[in-house]
């Protein structure tokens, strides 16, 4: 249980949900974490307090991770507490169902920047420590929505296909740097976000079940801690999604 001892991991969005699950999951492998949170400060403390428990040392800093001048701010007291991060989740996100009409403008590039923005400017951030070292693991939360639209709309299905084709230009750009960027793709795992879309259920699933937090949670750490998988992603979706 010691696969990612002493690695540093960052991972956004981890007060609640997948987040919380793969920060758990990190401490559980052996690595110390800084738990990334934009507004419920009581559930990121306790996802701390449950890094801890496994002897593991956890940050706790509020950032909108959107906003450029926080995620230096972020990064400078992750640095200063913890050390260099090694390991990269970008997890933070929103998903607002909406009809088709109704999605504004507004709408669209919101979600854009807190679910793609967001994951440029923090592996920007993070990337001159891992280049300079010649490591480092970075994980993207995707969707399943990137695959088959989904059952939030389309500007949701854009953030999430954007990510992993960033993800395969960073993976090209850093595989011969010791840098391993991989996405993973859920489907309607039984988190809040999830359970609030009247859209998502489980008759969706060929399965027939939501997926739990702890079935994406296990596939980051395998992803964290394996040098040789790159430029991937990952289908946790309980078979709504089948690549070849």
């Amino acid at each position: 249980m010691d696969s990612l001892k002493g690695q540093i991991a960052l991972v956004t969005g981890a007060s609640r949900g997948l987040g919380r699950a793969i920060a758990i999951a990190f401490a559980e492998a052996g690595a110390d974490v800084a738990i990334n949170y934009n507004q419920r400060s009581s559930e990121a403390e306790k996802t701390a307090d449950d890094v801890r428990s496994f002897g593991r040392r956890a940050i706790v800093i509020q950032a909108d991770v959107s906003n450029t001048a926080q995620v230096d701010s972020m990064a400078r007291q992750i640095e200063s507490s913890l050390g260099s991060v090694t390991i990269l989740v970008n997890n933070a996100g929103i998903a607002k169902a909406q009809a088709i009409q109704d999605i504004t403008e507004q709408d669209f590039e919101h979600v854009m920047r807190v679910n793609l923005t967001s994951m440029f400017l923090v592996t920007q951030r993070f990337l001159p420590a891992m280049r300079a070292a010649q490591f480092g693991r970075i994980i993207n939360l995707s969707s399943v929505a990137a695959q088959v639209g989904g059952v939030v709309g389309p500007h949701y299905a854009a953030s999430k296909a954007g990510m992993i084709g960033m993800m395969h230009a960073y993976a090209n750009l850093l595989v011969k740097e010791g840098i391993t960027v991989n996405a993973i793709a859920p489907a309607l795992i039984e988190t809040d976000m999830v359970i609030s879309n009247l859209n998502a259920t489980t008759a969706r699933i060929p399965l027939g079940r939501f997926g739990r937090p702890d079935e994406v949670a296990s596939v980051a750490v395998m992803l964290a801690a394996n040098g040789y998988i790159t430029g991937q992603t990952i289908n946790v979706n309980g078979g709504w999604y089948m690549s070849s």
